[in-house]
This record gives structure tokens, sequence and C-alpha cells, in this order.
């Protein structure tokens, strides 16, 4: 590609470079930069690309984009902003896929990957379509998967990922859109058709600093959104709003003026469901679920696929059939007399709603285990303990990711939120023997909740990431108790 064609629409302040000369390939990471690439250099968390400018034209760089004049002698683009020109230039180095498709942007707190699964789903059930998904529990161009870093990944990696939906032959992709990708410009200059927002709660605030400013991130995806659809319920739904392009449509199960509203909610062990009320049409809507929070999920979904332009009575039955997500208040097939849930829960607001919807329908005792991630928000850890503890009837303390931080350190903050709490709980670090000494001592007609690591099949400790998959940790406690074996 020629130099001037990348270059489309970026905004450039000097240009100290010879746009006529062809170009081999795009990159932002100095390690992997092959001759006659352009290196974009941008600020990352933990650095700045401008100081590996000279390891770039070393290894062969034919131009660096850059926010000031390098040291190095090289021809160079000054931008005004390089992450919102590696946005851009990704873009144009693909082709711009998204232009081909029907791009559904979801963000919020919690939510996000329950939502993007049954949109893909209820997309290829009801156009019969091939849907990509980009998202937390991986990234699927039909049912091929490929593996997945981060939530919203890199704006390159996220133009590869389109060009490859194109090329595949999808119609749709649906896209969980995190507030670090917003906030990093990972999809600057992106065209969505349909945003959705299901809730905002705390997290992330090691990288935002305030719910205003996390808020003011999430909003961001809605200035890109030819449509919106937008939860009412929740406090920061004007923020949304006040970002979004003309066409907002809302959803609500308490707010009856809202474009869509869930009535005659019924909730019980294993499936959610309700009435949708929107104008002109009543629809009875079932999904293999449980909880409140499915209820705002397939309402999330509803409007999406109605901004789409899709019946909604078609979405409902397809929505019907449409099974749980992996990790999502996933029940764990164990043949007892009690029941193990996983769940990604790792936000105070997420862990109450997953323990209330358990207590809903729990004949027995709700307990629940739990940790919190290390080198991340250490506020929302009390906050954890004080929900857990005054939600469930027993509780237990472990590990969850703890990175660099001492596990200790992290319990300590989880249990000053007990403190004041009389619900009893029991402290193992070791997230293994933790899950196994849950086990051994569940009572009949218990509901044991594993909440944190969900879809995770890993523990990232210290700077090492180490398999762990608690379906394979609850199997083996039975297969060495069955085989008269002590777990530990």
């Amino acid at each position: 590609m020629i130099l001037k064609g990348l270059l489309e629409n970026v905004n450039i302040v000097k240009t100290a470079a010879d746009t006529d000369m062809s170009i081999h390939g795009v990159c932002y990471d100095s390690r992997k930069i092959q001759a006659g690439d352009v290196f974009v250099a941008v600020k990352g968390f933990d650095f700045d690309g401008h100081k590996y400018i000279g390891d770039a034209v070393e290894k062969g760089a034919a131009c660096v984009i850059c926010e000031q004049p390098p040291e190095a002698a090289t021809p160079y683009i000054v931008v005004a902003d390089s992450r919102k020109a590696l946005a851009v230039v990704c873009a144009n180095w693909f082709g711009n896929p998204a232009k081909r498709l029907k791009i559904v942007g979801v963000t919020g707190t919690n939510g996000k990957t329950t939502v993007t699964t049954l949109l893909k789903n209820v997309l290829e059930i009801c156009t019969g379509s091939k849907v990509g998904l980009i998202g937390t529990s991986g990234n699927f161009i039909g049912e091929k998967e490929f593996p997945a870093s981060f939530t919203t990944p890199e704006a390159y990696e996220i133009q590869e990922l389109l060009s490859l939906m194109v090329s595949e032959g999808c119609e749709f992709v649906v896209m969980e859109v995190s507030s670090h990708a917003l906030y990093l410009d990972r999809v600057y200059g992106m065209e969505f058709e349909v945003g959705a927002f299901t809730n905002l709660s705390q997290d992330h605030l090691d990288f935002h600093g305030t719910m205003e400013a996390y808020a003011d991130a999430k909003a961001i995806l809605f200035a890109y959104c030819n449509k919106s659809a937008i939860n009412i319920d929740d406090d920061y739904a004007n923020t949304m709003i006040k970002n979004a392009k003309d066409s907002v449509f809302t959803y609500s199960v308490n707010n009856d003026e809202a474009d869509l509203v869930a009535k005659d909610v019924r909730l019980n062990s294993n499936k959610a469901a309700f009435c949708a009320l929107t104008i002109g049409q009543l629809v009875r809507v079932e999904v293999q679920i449980p909880g409140m929070f499915t209820v705002y999920n397939a309402l999330a979904v509803l409007s999406a696929t109605l901004l789409l332009g899709l019946d909604i009575k078609v979405v409902a039955d397809a929505l019907s059939v449409c099974q749980g997500v992996k990790g999502r208040a996933e029940v764990v097939p164990i043949g007892k007399d009690f029941t193990v849930l996983i769940d990604y829960a790792h936000t105070p607001d997420a862990l109450e709603k997953i323990i209330s919807a358990v207590r809903g329908s729990a004949k027995g005792r709700v307990v629940t285990l739990f940790g919190c991630g290390g080198d991340r928000d250490s506020t929302k850890r009390p906050i954890m303990g004080r929900v857990a503890a005054e939600n469930s009837d027993f509780v237990i303390v472990t590990s969850d990711n703890p990175r660099t931080e001492d596990p200790g350190g992290i319990i300590k903050g989880i249990l000053t939120g007990m403190e004041k709490t009389k619900t009893p709980h029991h402290v193992i670090e070791n997230r293994r023997e933790a899950i196994h000494w849950a086990l051994e001592n569940a009572k009949p007609d218990d509901v044991l909740i594993l909440a944190g690591k969900g879809h995770e099949t890993y523990q990232v400790l210290g700077k090492e990431k180490v398999h762990f998959d608690e379906r394979e940790v609850v199997t083996e406690f039975f297969d060495k108790r069955n085989n008269g074996s002590e777990c530990r």
C-alpha cells in the first residue's frame, strides 16, 4: 500500500516523508517490526512507544508515525494523536472492513459477554447469517474460535479480525467494547450500526479514577453508533444518552416510559420469563438462565435486534432455545444433593446480583466462594466482602488472580468489609483447596457459588498464567473422593 492511502483521514500535523512510498505493513510493537513497515509510536499503560522509535528504525521501519519529531534519522509523520492515528491507519490497511459489516457494540460493567453471546446466537438463528463475535470469552467467526487476550483487542487486531470476518462471509459482528478500549481509542473512527448499554457499577477505578470518568469512557461508544439501546434503569443512563446520536431506544424493568419494558417477570431456579411490551406489541419471553440480570440482558438483546430491523416475536422464539453462557450462572453437573454454580462476578454489583438470583430459588444455604484480583482497584475489596456477607449464608474467602500482589494482603482487604456482619466465613488462601473444602462441607440443598473466574481457565500468579479450570477442580474432588483419596 502507498503511504498516502494509509494516512487517509489521519489528523496530520507535519509530514517529513515521501507519501508515495510503498508500505509493507503496520506495526505498533517495535519488537515485531519488519522491514518496510510503518511504526506507530503510541503511549501504553507502562510504556511509551516513542522511546522505541530508534529500535524500530534499526529493524527497518520505512516510516514512523508519532506525536513529536523523532531523534532518529528516519522519514516521519507527526500526528495530533498517535492512538487515534493507529486506529485509522489500521482500518485503512485492512480496507476499512467495518464499512462492510453491521456491527453491534455492547458496553457496560456487567452483562457484556452474555448479551453478545446471546446476540450472536439469535442473529444466526433469525437471519441464517454467519456472525462474528469479539469479546472476553473468545473471538468467533461462526463456530470457529480464535483466542482472546483482552475484552477488546488493540486496533490492529480488531481490524484484522473484522477483515477476516468479511472474507469469511459474515454479515453481522457483535463486540464487547470495554472502557479501556474506548478511552485508548482502539475503536476510534469505527461505525457501529447499534450500540447497547447494560449498566455501570464500580470497576476499573484503578485506571479511570472516578465513576464519572469511568462513565464518560463508556459513553464514547455511543458517539460512534447510528442507533443506541440504553438501559434507563441505570443511574448513568443519561451520560450515555447525552453522547448518543439522535436515534436512542430505551429499555427498562421499572419505567413504563421506556420504548421496551419487561412486565410480569417470573424467576425460578433455571430460567427467567417476562412479557416484553413495546409499541403495539406484547410478547412472552423465556430465557434458560436464572436471575433478574437475565431479564435485563434479554431486554438488551431484544432492543438491539429491534434496531437492526428484526421482528420481536421471532427474536423471542430464538431466545427461548439459546443455552446459557459458559461461566455465567453456569451449573456444574455433579449428581449430588447440592448445586455448584460458576459465575464470572468480580464486581460488587455482579456479586450481589448472582447471589440474589440464587437466593430467590435456593432451598438450602447460599454459600459464596470468592476472592479479588491483584494489581486492580483495591477499593472494591471491602465492598465485595460486605456484599458477600450480607447476602450469603456462608462465605469462603480465597484468591482470584493475585498477580503480583500478596494474596494474604488482598484477603485482608476483603475481610475489613465483613467485620460488622454476622455471617460465618472461612479463609483458605489457595483457591483449589478452598473449593475442595467447600465441596467437602456442603450440605443437602446448598447452592455453592464459585464467583470471579467464570469462563477463565487460568489463574495469574505473579506474572505467570497457570492453568486452573474450576470445572476440572470440582471433578477432581469427586474423582479422588470416589477413589478413597484425600483432596488437598
